[in-house]
């Protein structure tokens, strides 16, 4: 999916895999938002729109990034909400819930999150790992009101985007080092990336043998 991404690197499939990554489908944003940030500011890449500010082109990819973000928060919003506590709870310890590296005791850190902080969690839970991607779903549950769940998950999105972006704008301001080190740094993202997928398994692994 990484590679698929990097090929086809636009402002659709940002807003995509943030959608992904913002729902309850496990997918790290910080293999989005960096690379887009940094092909904002090269000249080569004729996808992504450019202006003379390198400022405003990252801030383009904030923007399409945050709506992704928002379109994901926004399906598990709705789901938590028509569906109820009991089917989203039986889901997370489901199969296919497991395979989503989902169970209930996530949503319930989630839930408790939301409760013990109120609709702020919404702004805050979004640069919290392992709630960051959840705490729509208690917001759901909760009935929060759509119009404070959109402001309050709005700014924490942006928020960690602009974090991300800018991530990706000092590492353009590093594109010598980088092509000078460019199989090391090969070599350690595959290393990355295969350790997050072991990770997954393990976790995969672990959740099935807890349900047991």
């Amino acid at each position: 999916v990484i590679s698929w991404y990097n090929g086809n690197l636009n402002y659709g499939t940002v807003t995509l895999l943030m959608a992904i990554e913002s729902s309850f489908i496990p997918f790290p944003s910080e293999v989005i938002v960096p690379p887009a940030a940094y092909q904002a500011c090269n000249s080569d890449n004729p996808a992504l729109y450019k202006t003379d500010s390198k400022i405003i082109n990252v801030l383009i990819v904030v923007l399409f990034a945050t709506i992704g973000a928002l379109i994901g928060a926004f399906i598990n919003y709705y789901l938590a909400l028509f569906l109820g506590r009991p089917i989203i709870y039986w889901f997370a310890d489901s199969k296919v819930g497991h395979l989503l590296l989902l169970n209930s005791d996530k949503i319930k850190k989630a839930e408790k999150y939301f409760i013990d902080n109120g609709n702020s969690s919404t702004l805050i839970g979004r640069l919290i790992p392992g709630i960051r991607q959840l705490i729509s779903i208690p917001a759901g549950l909760a009935r929060m009101n759509i119009a404070q769940f959109f402001f309050f998950f709005s700014l924490g999105a942006t928020l960690w985007n602009i974090i991300l972006a800018v991530l990706g704008f000092i590492a353009h301001g590093q594109h010598n080092l980088i092509e000078k080190y460019n199989s090391e740094l090969k070599i350690i993202l595959w290393g990355v990336c295969i350790l997050f997928v072991l990770y997954l398994v393990y976790k995969g692994i672990k959740s099935h043998r807890k349900a047991k």
